[in-house]
């Protein structure tokens, strides 16, 4: 079959057409932007790209049209389709028809950490001899690819709140029907389709509807948003992580780098690992508690994680040049960015740490998060916002309260200048965007040399 993607570049929708070549059909794909980490796994792995949406790249007609979520009515390529009355489908309903069906899903949903705890999820299923199947929003770098059907039925979904397309507006994790299901947390994110918080939290609970009786939802004991959604009814067991849950993690260091793990009042061994930030160790919690679901003891739990690089962009150190190092993180949420520059900040303690900051989410655009802004980012000693002239809101005056020396820069040009003249052998650069941020990371590094 000849399977064409519309927004083949996203995260989601390139991954899925790494399971469609691995499935034997003929995989072809188009977007408007086509950048890495996708692009190149993409290219790696046969599958043809086009950049746009020009109707033409859908003569010969394929046997069917995978439509991405970034595309609406009124895209040339999705008017051809209806117009020629083409099959189509969503990612999220092709993947549960053709990947899911029959198979134990492992979901990871929440506003934060989804693509770090799918990969470390994914990762302690594999050291334990069973081999999984993964859709991962991103590239573990244990794994060098974002999707594989794997050779058992345990399947690690990255399960995202987002809608799953122009003409189905649930949120794609409704269609997976997880047995295990863990979610992270819960903040008001996806501005562009959510009115409030309580919108997405009713979409979280169309998710817990679909978990059967005999299958597991964990979560972290003090996040209140995810209380309310399991308040809303619950009819599957669940296991809480954190501060007053049944698991629960001693630091060993400040920065999260080492830490015990507890389950039910007992040690179970010793995370010594190459991440940092509370926001990993609460990660991993979640995934030794799934793994457990599956047969997975504790100990060998914790043994995988010890051996995990985190997905590509996800605090990756892409450069070091002349002792300046650079960090390439995908964070794109207040809570996102404040907990990433705490758990750098504890591990590198008094070194300069500098931010850029790229507010280039759907949320970022319309201004939902531009409050939090200023207090996200005061464990930098330094920060660089990038303000394009179509950002739409007024970001210098957002971050005019800052108490980080803060500049807000119309082009990357300025942003390089400007890291370079204060950038000395020890500092810490932490580029953080959801998207290619225009190649700041190599421009940057460039620039240090």
């Amino acid at each position: 079959m000849h399977i064409h993607i519309l927004g083949i570049c996203g995260t989601f929708m390139g991954s899925l057409a790494v399971l469609a070549k691995e499935l034997g059909h003929r995989v072809t794909g188009s977007d408007a932007n086509v950048y890495p980490p996708m692009s190149t796994q993409l290219e790696a792995q046969g599958i043809e790209l086009t950049q746009g949406y020009d109707a033409a790249q859908l003569a010969p007609a394929p046997d069917l049209v995978v439509i991405g979520n970034a595309l609406s009515r009124g895209n040339p390529a999705v008017e051809y389709v209806l117009n020629q009355g083409l099959p189509y489908v969503s990612g999220p309903q092709w993947l549960a028809d053709h990947v899911l069906q029959g198979r134990w899903v492992l979901a990871v949903a929440g506003t934060h950490g989804k693509t770090s705890s799918s990969s470390m999820l994914a990762w302690v299923l594999e050291h334990a001899g069973m081999s999984p199947g993964f859709l991962i929003g991103g590239v573990p770098q244990n794994f060098g690819i974002s999707a594989r059907l794997g050779g058992t039925p345990f399947f690690v979904v990255e399960a995202d709140e987002y809608d799953s397309a122009f003409f189905d507006k649930r949120s794609k994790f409704v269609h997976y029907r997880p047995r295990t299901a863990i979610l992270n947390n819960l903040e008001f994110d996806h501005a562009d389709i959510f009115p409030d918080l309580a919108a997405i939290e009713r979409q979280f609970h169309h998710l817990v509807r679909t978990i059967p009786g005999d299958g597991l939802i964990i979560h972290p004991a003090a996040e209140a948003a995810l209380q309310r959604v399991i308040e809303m009814g619950c009819w599957t067991p669940v296991q809480t992580t954190g501060e007053g849950g049944q698991w629960q993690a001693r630091l060993l260091s400040a920065d999260g780098a080492r830490f015990e793990v507890w389950f039910d009042g007992r040690p179970q061994g010793v995370v010594d690992w190459s991440l940092t930030g509370q926001h990993n160790v609460a990660n991993a919690l979640a995934v030794l508690a799934a793994a457990r679901h599956v047969g997975v003891v504790a100990e060998l739990g914790i043994a995988a994680l010890c051996s995990f690089i985190n997905a590509k962009r996800r605090m990756e150190k892409v450069a070091e040049v002349n002792g300046v190092t650079i960090f390439d993180d995908f964070a794109h949420h207040p809570t996102a960015i404040a907990t990433t520059l705490d758990g750098l900040r504890k591990s590198i303690g008094n070194a300069k740490l500098i931010a850029v900051i790229e507010p280039r989410s759907n949320s970022m655009k319309l201004g939902a998060h531009r409050d939090g802004l200023p207090g996200s980012v005061v464990q930098a000693d330094s920060v660089y916002w990038y303000a394009p002239a179509n950002l739409g809101w007024d970001l210098a005056a957002s971050v005019a309260a800052s108490s980080v020396p803060t500049q807000v820069c119309a082009s990357l040009e300025a942003i390089i200048e400007g890291v370079k003249a204060e950038a000395a052998p020890g500092t810490q650069v932490v580029v953080m965007s959801n998207g290619g941020f225009g190649g700041l990371h190599g421009k940057l590094a460039a620039a240090l040399k």
